[in-house]
């Protein structure tokens, strides 16, 4: 691939993300703001491999991620917002000239926080002229300062203060119009009248690149201006070489790119940025993303103007950070292979294919992905054998890792093992990131779980807990795939083994609490008194207790009509259950939840509490009292405890996992016990049976309908076939209208409750005008 393709398919990447860097050519420079519209994604989900083990701090912005512009940061910058990234460099640099007399804070508070007005201020208190004092401004008066150094201080706050309304305008993206920002015409002869008048080397430094910069926004939108006719290079030229080589001239030199690029010179232009960039952290964000060599005639170019070998490696670890890092990574290996900048490259190539394998959602990586793989493997392989970078601890574990990610063990098992011995001692980090590696390969070996296999695996797997419960903590550790992917290998393997009680345990799943014999099992694990080191470490993966398997067998009792089982239960925990947000046994013509949660209630029902209810009207009805009243009492509590009526969060249990607000949230396992109401049709009709009030028997058999439309809509939610099923990939079909509507019209059609029914239920109006 040529520069210019891989450049073009690097640029629509950057423009086609989720989450855009939004950019201008006037922005592209040292001191220039960058846009960044960054959002929370989900970057290290697929990733075991965390970079902060092996690459220096400074490149921490630059490490791989799929939804943002930079890792750990939203606008640009992982450590400060884009208008002050300098401000702690800024603020060193005039605490050292004050001689460390002058307190961060009172420095912080007049550089970037005071406005004009709090810096007159602040002045003229110091100058006897005023009493009055910022709050959080200092009392200089008191301070043995130089007041000749004060004096020029205030001057150029006042400056540099002026210059804010055209230069550190910090701009979020957005679709409407922004403001033009203009650099005031009257502003250059100011700036170059106290150029002239200062004599201060420090301070004059600082006007020379507020100049600069001035002239930078002047300028930036005539494209046609000459290099000979630009006052900003005329600036920066005549006095580059009269300051100190420090973060003030490599500032204004950024602007000095900015202005090359703006005009066409691009290979200057990212020479000069890889200058920048190599100055400091702060300078390496905006640095980077100037970078920007657009064919491979022009990078040869860029490369033409290195002087050292040290900038020829700067100017590839950029091009491998945009473009190219197998390219960038034998390049500099020709170079210098112990350069610190291939370690950035490496951790770039291990994550990106990581992404590309595991993380970019294709079950199955095409070709291409597959192809690149093979080709990291062959580099970082070959670098790894030869044994002569800085860290070949690092590169022996990418190489293994990459070796596994192609499913060759064997392979990755030696670059581990030589690795291991290579690790520095007492680097926690490290430490734990080849331990991640190491026990991912060695639970992908796994044939047959036994008891030897379960001893090795006792202490990792207790190391894995601790570090998700937060018992232990490594910062910066990525160990959430690896734990995932492992406890589920193991959970699959027990249950080919047959041990569903370990399996389940390891991976619970809702299948297995739809067989009454396997909670059983499960129970009797939970109190087997002498379990072994490893059963002790695998229940810390168990989210469930002994409690919550009694109460899951409790709710399948009651929804089995089996009252007096599921309260003995109860009994036996002394459990109360859950406060219901509302009264069950009470019906509407029309389900409406919210409506019956409003209701107060002249007292609140937990789970027992209405189970005791039930069991007591049911035992009225088969002693035969007020069979009718009681059926259709006991019928409202069934109907109102399944997903269609107002209790839901009896079966709202963890195990249950049927919390949502849909029926597709339903476990399918459970949906045929959650959305049935074929018990309350059943106790409905029993209410209609036993009562001889016409009006009664009208009202019951409305009751039954209500139950028999909603079996016709579990015809659609029930599809065990269908695992993606939601309300936008599946066919409801039109209720139908069944016999007890029939049975309405044909029977009850002169009562008043028939007619309270059609005005109140739209389903019965429009089958009584079809019918």
């Amino acid at each position: 691939m040529n520069l210019a393709t891989s450049i073009y398919q690097h640029l629509k990447q950057r423009i086609s993300k989720k989450f855009l860097l939004i950019f201008s050519l006037s922005s592209l420079t040292l001191g220039g703001v960058v846009w960044a519209c960054a959002d929370y994604g989900f970057d290290y989900e697929y990733s075991s491999f965390s970079p902060e083990a092996f690459v220096a701090k400074d490149y921490t912005p630059f490490f791989y991620t799929e939804y943002i512009s930079y890792y750990g940061g939203g606008y640009g910058s992982p450590y400060e917002s884009n208008t002050s990234r300098y401000n702690a460099a800024v603020t060193n640099d005039w605490y050292a000239y004050f001689d460390q007399k002058l307190e961060k804070p009172a420095l912080e508070y007049l550089l970037f926080k005071a406005s004009a007005k709090g810096i007159d201020s602040a002045y003229n208190n110091f100058k006897g002229k005023s009493n009055e004092l910022p709050k959080s401004a200092a009392q200089l008066k008191s301070l043995q300062l130089n007041k000749k150094k004060v004096h020029g201080f205030f001057d150029y706050l006042q400056l540099a203060k002026s210059c804010e309304s055209f230069a550190a305008t910090d701009i979020v993206y957005s679709w409407d119009p922004q403001p033009k920002i203009e650099a005031p015409a009257q502003m250059e002869q100011t700036l170059q009248q106290h150029f002239k008048i200062t004599k201060d080397k420090f301070i004059k430094q600082r006007v020379w690149f507020q100049l600069v910069r001035y002239y930078h926004f002047s300028e930036r939108n005539d494209s046609t201006l000459s290099a000979n006719a630009s006052k900003t290079l005329k600036t920066f030229d005549e006095y580059k070489d009269a300051f100190p080589k420090n973060m003030m001239y490599y500032r204004a030199l950024g602007y000095v790119a900015g202005w090359h690029y703006k005009h066409g010179n691009y290979a200057l232009s990212n020479y000069l940025n890889s200058l920048c960039y190599d100055y400091s952290h702060e300078a390496k964000i905006p640095s980077e993303w100037s970078f920007r060599p657009l064919e491979e005639a022009d990078w040869q170019k860029t490369l033409g103007l290195a002087r050292t070998s040290a900038e020829k490696i700067t100017l590839w670890h950029l091009l491998g950070i945009h473009y190219d890092p197998q390219r960038a990574i034998n390049e500099i290996m020709k170079l210098e292979p112990k350069s610190e900048k291939l370690d950035l490259l490496l951790s770039r190539i291990i994550n990106i294919s990581e992404y590309d394998v595991n993380g970019s959602y294709q079950t199955n990586p095409d070709t291409a992905v597959k192809r690149v793989l093979k080709q990291n493997i062959d580099l970082v392989s070959g670098i790894a054998l030869k044994n002569n970078t800085a860290k070949p601890y690092f590169w022996n574990l990418a190489a293994g890792y990459l070796n596994f990610m192609d499913g060759n063990n064997l392979a990755a098992a030696k670059f581990y093992d030589k690795a291991k011995k290579q690790l520095p001692a007492g680097d926690k980090l490290l430490m734990a990131q080849y331990k991640i590696l190491d026990w991912t390969l060695f639970i992908s070996g796994l044939k047959k779980i036994d008891a030897a296999t379960e001893a090795k695996m006792t202490e990792p797997l207790n190391w894995f807990a601790d570090l998700n419960n937060g018992k232990d903590t490594i910062p910066s550790l990525r160990f959430a795939r690896a734990l995932q992917e492992s406890i589920n290998s193991i959970a699959a393997l027990y249950k080919k083994q047959g041990d569903l009680v370990k399996s389940n345990a390891f991976k619970s799943y809702h299948e297995f609490y739809a067989n009454n014999q396997n909670i059983e099992r499960m129970k009797s694990f939970l109190q087997k008194p002498d379990k072994t080191a490893f059963e002790q470490a695998m229940l810390r993966y168990y989210p469930y207790d002994l409690n919550d398997l009694y109460v899951h067998q409790s709710l399948v009792l009651t929804y089995q009509d089996k009252l007096d089982e599921a309260i003995a239960i109860f009994d036996k925990l002394g459990n109360q259950g859950g406060e219901l947000p509302a009264n069950p046994f009470n019906m509407r013509l029309n389900d409406c939840h919210d409506c019956d949660h409003a209701m107060k209630q002249p007292k609140k029902l937990n789970d027992i509490d209405v189970l005791r209810t039930m069991q007591k009207i049911k035992a009225e009805i088969k002693a035969g009292k007020n069979v009718s009243g009681n059926a259709y009492l006991l019928a409202n509590a069934f109907y109102n405890l399944s997903f269609y009526g107002n209790a839901r969060s009896y079966y709202q249990t963890g195990i249950m996992s049927a919390d949502g607000a849909t029926p597709f949230d339903i476990p399918e396992v459970f949906k045929p016990m959650l959305l049935s109401n074929k018990i309350a049709e059943k106790y409905y009709l029993m209410a209609a049976n036993a009562t001889q009030s016409k009006e009664l028997k009208a009202r019951y058999t409305f009751m039954a309908a209500k139950c028999e439309r909603n079996e016709s809509y579990n015809r659609g939610y029930i599809n065990p076939e269908k695992k993606d099923a939601n309300y936008w990939n599946t066919d409801i079909n039109e209720v139908f209208f069944g016999k007890y509507f029939a049975t309405l019209k044909q029977q009850y059609s002169d009562t008043r409750f028939y007619r309270e029914a059609i005005q109140e239920c739209g389903y019965f109006s429009s089958y009584d005008k079809k019918y």
